[in-house]
């Protein structure tokens, strides 16, 4: 089996877990419930839920106490992309192809949807402790639980954001640009690999921690590339929005070629500690590999 198809595979999976845990369109906030699955069916990578699952599998877990957490984690994720493009933010009117939430609900209903959808994350995720067969895996659970959190919260990845918005449109220094896309690009991709060593029972933990810090930022740059040299209709979103936005990026400060460099560099040091888990080549390796060579 090739990896487009392994990846195929593994993102239909993570669709179908994500499907199971959305909300029903029904009663009063049935419109509610509307906006957060439109945004959630919107489409997308999958990423986040996928590496959660590939590292619980590399690391021994085996179950379905898994899937909570890879939907609660793209809930997150989701939020955060409607919060993203609202006038007040990025001001986008297009994400992953198609309108986003608040041109097609409104802004009003659009900021109340990001909220339900974190909120919900977490409800989802609770849910994980009735999964649990023992003593040991209650544990775990709420292990992970606090991971998720810390990096959703305003020592991840909404603090990132936070820092990234207070200083929209200002030069930044590189340790400053650092700062916002290892919190706010790599908090998430640290809690997937991090939760999914968890709930497998690792002990290991920093290294998947340091694996997602280095994917993450790399993951980010290339995004910076893109925004550069790819067109709307590959990316399914407007680009040269750094540049409209006045936006500090590493292709601002660092260029081109040393930005994809960097993305590389750091690509390398990841797959290195992977290696370091695992004795045979991974899918993940793979996956690393080809985020760093992405068009979209």
């Amino acid at each position: 089996m090739n990896f487009k198809t392994e990846l195929q595979e593994r993102t239909d999976f993570a669709e179908a877990v994500i499907e199971k845990y959305l909300p029903e369109e029904h009663g009063f906030s049935g419109r509610m419930a509307e906006a957060v699955n439109y945004s959630m069916r919107a489409g997308g990578k999958r990423l986040r839920p996928v590496f959660m699952r590939e590292a619980y599998q590399i690391l021994g877990g085996e179950g379905e106490i898994i899937e909570p957490f890879m939907a609660a984690l793209e809930m997150v994720h989701t939020h955060s992309l409607i919060h993203d493009d609202l006038p007040a933010l990025d001001n986008d009117e297009f994400r992953r192809g198609k309108q986003t939430t608040h041109i097609v609900f409104g802004e009003a209903a659009a900021i109340l949807a990001g909220d339900a959808l974190l909120n919900y994350a977490y409800e989802t995720a609770f849910s994980a402790f009735d999964m649990a067969k023992d003593e040991a895996e209650l544990q775990r659970v709420a292990k992970a639980l606090k991971v998720l959190a810390q990096k959703t919260g305003i020592k991840g990845m909404l603090g990132g954001q936070g820092v990234d918005v207070e200083n929209d449109g200002k030069p930044l220094e590189k340790q400053l640009l650092d700062y916002i896309y290892e919190n706010k690009t790599s908090a998430l991709i640290e809690a997937a690999l991090m939760v999914g060593g968890i709930l497998a029972g690792a002990t290991d933990i920093e290294k998947l921690e340091q694996i997602g810090s280095k994917i993450g930022i790399a993951f980010q740059i290339q995004d910076d590339i893109l925004d550069v040299i790819s067109s709307a209709e590959e990316l399914g979103k407007p680009i040269g929005s750094d540049e409209k936005n006045n936006k500090t990026t590493y292709v601002t400060l660092e260029g081109i070629e040393k930005a994809g460099n960097e993305v590389q560099k750091l690509t390398d040091e990841a797959v290195g500690l992977l290696r370091e888990l695992t004795d045979e080549k991974s899918f993940l390796e793979e996956l690393f590999q080809s985020l760093c060579a992405r068009r979209k």
